[in-house]
């Protein structure tokens, strides 16, 4: 059973999906341009466990939209603030692509704050665009079923079809008021954002990377970074996925998480 829910932040209404009634939480954060029906393959399972909070983060899915600058600041900021509204303490968190780079700064900023960390390909050392996630902006920009199949059909990696679901409900997302403004001011916040190599010693939570072996988005040679400037860190490369391997393989990926989770 999962809830849809929304509550205010900074005056903004913020939706987030709630699944299970576990004592541990478990936060699971969408990449750019997605929201969270983007983890639907693994929410179920994972609710036998854990309570799951799925947020759109602001300026995605259903969320507000406001028109402000989506710097890596502010997203981190936001990330706080709704976890204190929320009441979550030291949650579990896991966070794919942008997501990746937002709890990563969130954890940063916030190293007591988090009981484990997994980031799935992260974004935050990558400075050269890619072909794949250049036809994800445009298809941002141009929201069609053509450039959308197109540019999910590249960041999957593996040439199978797409879930027209998954292509229409981005579809509509982006053409929401405001959503083409937000995608493209995040992408000029992360642009000009330092990379986040430097801060990645300050994170205190046993960490897991999890990338797709053949992510066309961001490379998986740009692991190596997040690996080696981790303290407490480990790293499962999930072989034949691309950028979103708990849409493509989501009983592994579950298995790999709860595995790392549950066990010290």
């Amino acid at each position: 059973m999962v809830q849809e829910n929304f509550i205010q932040v900074d005056g903004h209404k913020i939706r987030y999906l709630e699944s299970g009634n576990s004592k541990g939480v478990l936060v699971l954060v969408h990449g750019l341009g997605a929201s969270a029906e983007r983890w639907n393959h693994v929410i179920p399972t994972f609710s036998k466990d854990y309570r799951v909070i799925v947020p759109d983060l602001i300026g995605f899915g259903h969320s507000a939209k406001p028109l402000v600058d989506y710097t890596l600041d502010f997203f981190s900021e936001f990330l706080e603030k709704f976890f204190a509204i929320s009441g979550i303490e030291r949650p579990f968190v896991i966070g794919s692509s942008l997501g990746g780079q937002i709890t990563a700064e969130y954890a940063c900023r916030n190293p007591e704050n988090i009981e484990k960390l997994i980031l799935v390909s992260p974004a935050g050392v990558m400075k050269q665009s890619t072909p794949a996630l250049d036809a994800y902006i445009m298809a941002a920009l141009y929201p069609n079923e053509q450039s959308a199949k197109n540019a999910f059909e590249m960041m999957e990696g593996s040439g199978n079809e797409v879930d027209d679901v998954i292509v229409q409900e981005f579809i509509k997302r982006m053409q929401m008021p405001n959503a083409k403004l937000a995608f493209m001011s995040t992408i000029l916040g992360l642009k000009n954002a330092e990379v986040i190599t430097k801060k990645l010693p300050s994170i205190q939570a046993p960490t897991l990377i999890i990338w797709g072996s053949d992510d066309p988005v961001i490379p998986i040679e740009h692991a190596k970074e997040f690996v080696s400037a981790i303290k407490d860190c480990r790293f499962y490369r999930m072989d034949g996925c691309g950028h979103t391997p708990y849409v493509q393989d989501p009983n592994s990926f579950v298995s790999i998480v709860l595995n790392f989770l549950q066990n010290k």
